[in-house]
């Protein structure tokens, strides 16, 4: 099997193309495909395949082997590998499994997806859940650098509240005119250099009593995005745009699984 191995701010993939609907992977092989040990290693794998009225269909498991919700980070590499195959120029119009998306390539590689509306959010004291094509709960802290973003994101993870599903924790940061965003990832069952769904639940969270145009830079462990969009209303968001790299690390073959 040929594979693409992508990463968007160290959010890394397996990519493969399966547009002839050959591609058909267990649990356990999508699983070994990303063990970081013996498989090739990734937060994630996706299926790039042919839908009518789109340019392509977008279909993403976690590194556990389970189908997923949406990735922000995984969109734009789908995005840059479908640009690679020649599918797609420097736009595109794809479908995910919370819907349709666009997305523009820039001169200098960095690639905008536009993410889906949030219609709500829940504003606590110290935390916000929100959903922005996956379920994230934003969690504040003072130094994020030194929080225990596993123990402490995995025991939030399984609380009762957000079963049987989980929920990604985003421990986050405000650094002045922008924030810093550490991410425990259900599904990879551990920190992911960064998270586009969850930068995105971020920004958005940071600005929940506001209204307004927001432009936010945001900075994770693997690297910066911006996040742009639009409130009319504080616990609202329209127009979310997620802007940063995705890059193609290499182009391999494997078998044996």
């Amino acid at each position: 099997m040929t594979f693409y191995k992508y990463h968007g701010t160290g959010n890394d993939f397996v990519l493969i193309d399966d547009r002839e609907g050959t591609c058909v992977l267990s649990v356990a092989q999508v699983a070994a495909l990303c063990h970081r040990r013996y498989g090739i290693g990734a937060d994630g794998l996706m299926l790039l395949r042919r839908e009518a009225g789109y340019d392509f269909r977008m279909v993403y498991f976690n590194a556990d082997g389970s189908e997923s919700t949406m990735c922000g980070n995984g969109g734009r590499c789908m995005v840059a590998f479908a640009r690679q195959l020649g599918i797609v120029g420097d736009t595109a119009n794809f479908i995910a499994i919370d819907g349709s998306h666009t997305a523009s390539v820039h001169a200098d590689g960095l690639i905008s997806l536009q993410m889906k509306d949030v219609r709500d959010m829940d504003i606590q004291d110290g935390y916000t859940v929100l959903d922005t094509g996956s379920p994230h709960r934003v969690v504040w802290v003072k130094d994020a650098a030194a929080t225990d973003v596993v123990a402490t994101g995995r025991a939030i993870r399984n609380y009762a509240e957000y079963q049987p599903g989980g929920i990604n924790v985003n421990f986050t940061q405000f650094l002045g005119d922008h924030l810093y965003v550490r991410t425990y990832e259900r599904g990879v069952e551990d920190e992911t250099l960064s998270c586009g769904t969850g930068v995105t639940a971020a920004a958005i969270a940071a600005t929940c009593r506001s209204t307004g145009a927001f432009d936010t830079r945001v900075l994770t462990p693997g690297g910066e995005l911006q996040v742009s969009f639009m409130k009319t209303a504080p616990e609202s968001a329209t127009g979310v745009v997620l802007t940063g790299p995705a890059v193609m690390v290499y182009k391999g073959e494997i078998d044996g699984i």
